[in-house]
């Protein structure tokens, strides 16, 4: 029999492969389908904002606005203790300001050499979440998640992306790039924003689409 309650779309305001794959699982439950901004057409939004939840706010109205569905952003970063929080809203960038192409394994190289000397080596993965139903939903829904570790000497790991093969967690004893997919999802910064946008969600009956 064919399916007559097809799963519902929800925009997510981002290209990123990794986070399609990991947000992608975890909303299944929910009958949600997770479809990126570029598939739809839909350019990314600019991010000039110095929090993670402003720039988030601002990519979920963008893709909700231009593909007229309600839309899911993250807006993540690295926090290093050393550096004062940095690099922040600019980790996706980060190698870019000491002459870099633009990676994850630029941006792992140019932090390593940045913090070559440095004793102090703690460091947060930070993920926030915003939903909206449209691009002026007065009530949009904010969720956070948050990973404390410690930046190790050299990459270790081939999972993951982003900064997962030198973010050490004490906890595990390893780093997030050698847990397996189903650990760090249940434990990554993202996965715990992720649980608790997917409570929001259930809580106010959201998305009604």
């Amino acid at each position: 029999m064919a399916d007559t309650n097809p799963p519902r779309r929800l925009v997510l305001a981002s290209n990123n492969p990794g986070k399609l794959a990991e947000l992608q699982a975890m909303f299944a439950p929910l009958g949600l389908e997770l479809v990126t901004q570029g598939s739809l057409g839909i350019p990314e939004a600019p991010e000039p904002h110095c929090t993670f939840i402003e720039n988030a706010l601002a990519k979920a109205r963008h893709a909700a606005a231009a593909s007229g569905l309600p839309a899911l952003a993250d807006d993540a970063g690295l926090c290093v203790a050393a550096f004062g929080g940095r690099p922040g809203v600019d980790t996706a960038h980060y190698c870019t300001q000491f002459g870099y192409p633009k990676s994850d394994a630029n941006n792992v190289r140019a932090l390593l050499e940045q913090m070559r000397g440095i004793d102090d080596r703690r460091a947060a993965m930070v993920s926030t979440l915003v939903a909206v139903r449209s691009p002026e939903d007065p009530e949009p829904l904010v969720a956070s998640g948050r990973v404390e570790g410690l930046i190790a000497r050299e990459p270790v790991g081939e999972g993951g992306f982003g900064f997962d093969p030198v973010m050490f967690l004490p906890a595990f004893g390893c780093t997030f790039a050698q847990l397996p997919t189903d650990v760090k999802n249940a434990h990554s910064h993202r996965g715990r924003a992720a649980r608790a946008m997917l409570a929001l969600m259930q809580e106010r009956g959201w998305p009604a689409v």
